[in-house]
């Protein structure tokens, strides 16, 4: 009779992720809007990613535009040229990479804020937790995007001032759902124990509060992207945007400024417009498919 070879506890820990990411991914695979929404994100991404090789960091440039002003899409210019010249469907192309780093590193903040915050207020209670959801409540009531305009105005004008107006704007709907969710952990019996066997503030959080609170949070960043892809081209049509790089929200407001709303080019409005649309819904339907997934009370939408 032979005995089953040791398993180290990484090893076993490792196995048992394995096995969470393939229930995950089974479950996942039964919505299908948030399949066409991940297929969707997959094809920019890898857009993106190789916007370097397929259009070249030149197609930014003013002084080399190769087509004449405001053309109308043709077999060389499919999406046609803007007020420079340049190909729309490349800075399109490129564009993209802006927009999606601006979301990702906007939400990906937000949710740190509101998650920080949120653990801190459920878990220490007390005056604190009241103080906290006064301000919390404060941000609330104020509109983000006039709050990210006023941060966009007084700061200098770069993609981090961008990331950073959105990031701490919009933080304080992940803070009470966090702060929710961690509440109800706590009084779970385990938690008790962990107190009484010495576990300290730190230990609670970190180790027991925090993993139970992470699909909530992966949740809410799919979502908060969506939203911060829209924010920042409302800053960039605004004129708040990095002038230095090129955005969908940047390519509106190049639009808009070179009279194509009124001289009818609608091939100027309408790529970026439709591209920020596109994105923000694929976002959308991935999140809520993980929102499904991890809370199985919502039910599977196909």
């Amino acid at each position: 009779m032979t005995s089953e070879p040791y398993v180290t506890a990484a090893a076993l820990a490792r196995r048992r992720r394995r096995a969470s990411l393939a229930r995950f991914w089974h479950r996942y695979r039964a919505h299908r809007a948030g399949l066409w929404g991940l297929a969707g994100l997959t094809l920019i991404g890898l857009v993106a990613l190789t916007a370097p090789l397929t259009v070249g960091a030149d197609v930014q440039s003013v002084t080399n535009a190769p087509g004449t002003a405001l053309a109308s899409p043709s077999a060389e210019f499919p999406l046609g040229t803007d007020q420079f010249g340049r190909s729309l469907l490349g800075l399109l192309i490129w564009g993209a990479r802006i927009s999606l780093l601006v979301g990702l590193l906007a939400a990906s903040l937000s949710v740190a804020i509101g998650t920080l915050v949120g653990i801190l207020a459920g878990h220490y209670g007390g005056w604190f937790s009241t103080v906290v959801m006064r301000v919390t409540d404060w941000f609330l009531v104020m509109p983000a995007l006039v709050l990210a305009i006023v941060l966009a105005t007084v700061m200098s004008r770069s993609v981090w001032t961008v990331v950073l107006a959105i990031g701490v704007t919009s933080w304080p709907t992940t803070a009470r759902l966090v702060r929710a969710q961690t509440i109800a952990v706590e009084s779970r019996p385990y938690i008790e124990r962990a107190t009484a066997l010495g576990g300290g503030d730190g230990h609670v959080m970190t180790r027991h509060v925090l993993p139970n609170v992470m699909p909530l949070v992966l949740a809410q960043t799919t979502l908060g992207i969506s939203t911060a892809i829209l924010t920042e081209a409302t800053l960039a049509f605004l004129g708040l945007g990095d002038p230095t790089v090129v955005s969908w929200g940047g390519m509106l407001q190049d639009a808009r400024e070179a009279g194509a709303v009124s001289s009818g080019h609608w091939w100027y409005l309408a790529p970026p417009g439709i591209a920020i649309a596109l994105v923000a819904l694929a976002f959308t339907l991935c999140g809520r498919a993980v929102e499904s997934v991890l809370n199985p009370k919502l039910g599977v939408g196909r």
